[in-house]
């Protein structure tokens, strides 16, 4: 494994050249630091995520079930458009006002998820909420970067907000969109390489790994438009604790696998009382 990264390094990064600074990466590599730290970024679906504030890095499975949340949003705007051409009668309420969709991207880390929501559906709006202020700077950089906006000026299409979790979020929102942390560091399953190199503020949610998560599905009713959906990543253990979360807050949900066939996110959606 290490030769082959040592070998996308000096591709992706040098370019082929075997440089003093080429050597001197490969002693970073072979003391366990990330790859895409030394590089500084990471693909992540149609986008290049800058790394350069070090925040957690983008992983597969993540990729995957945005991939499918990008696929829920376009439908979303699909029937809403079908709404205002007049071809729908039966709309819901995010059709029936005509509105551009606004998503949340919770604990946004280097904002990959919005980021990537963004780019393959030019016209919602996103807000990312961020704890850690050293990652507002590299979120502000992804969405220039990758969706073609002069960084000094976002325009009201992306907020970034410097939050602890909905503290200092306001409006509602169609999608929430979070990987928040939610490993339970006491279990000691994480690799030494992540303990040392990433951010535990984004690795380690607590007892079990779900002091985050609860506060999310408790506070995050309040934030979500009628009809609007938290997507939520997780570990698999954690599927009987969320099923009882949804049912304290009055929320429907289904559990869904990853690409490698491990229950992995979970969407849920406000009951509507009758």
């Amino acid at each position: 494994m290490k030769n082959q990264e040592i070998e996308w390094l000096l591709r992706e990064k040098y370019h082929g050249e075997k440089s003093g600074a080429f050597f001197a990466d490969c002693a970073r590599l072979e003391a366990s630091e990330p790859l895409a730290y030394l590089i500084g970024s990471i693909p992540f679906l149609d986008c290049q995520i800058s790394l350069d504030s070090h925040p957690l890095i983008p992983r597969p499975e993540t990729e995957y079930w945005v991939e499918q949340a990008i696929t829920a949003i376009k439908t979303e705007s699909s029937r809403r458009d079908l709404v205002l051409r007049g071809l729908a009668s039966n709309a819901s309420n995010l059709e029936s006002q005509g509105r551009t969709p606004k998503i949340l991207d919770l604990c946004a880390g280097s904002g990959a998820i919005g980021v990537a929501v963004a780019k393959a559906i030019p016209e919602v709006r996103v807000t990312f909420a961020e704890i850690d202020s050293t990652h507002l700077p590299t979120i502000k950089n992804n969405i220039a970067q990758n969706l073609s906006i002069n960084r000094k000026v976002l325009g009201d299409q992306y907020e970034i907000v410097q939050s602890d979790l909905f503290t200092d979020i306001t409006g509602t929102f169609d999608f929430i969109l979070t990987n928040p942390p939610y490993i339970d560091k006491a279990a000691g399953t994480v690799d030494a390489s992540v303990v040392a190199h990433e951010p535990a503020l984004a690795l380690f949610g607590g007892a079990a790994g779900m002091d985050i998560i609860a506060r999310i599905v408790a506070e995050a009713r309040s934030h979500l438009n009628d009809g609007g959906q938290l997507w939520i990543e997780h570990e698999p253990f954690q599927c009987d604790a969320i099923a009882a979360l949804a049912a304290e807050h009055h929320f429907a949900f289904t559990h869904h696998h990853d690409q490698y066939d491990t229950y992995r996110y979970s969407i849920m959606k406000p009951l509507v009382a009758e």
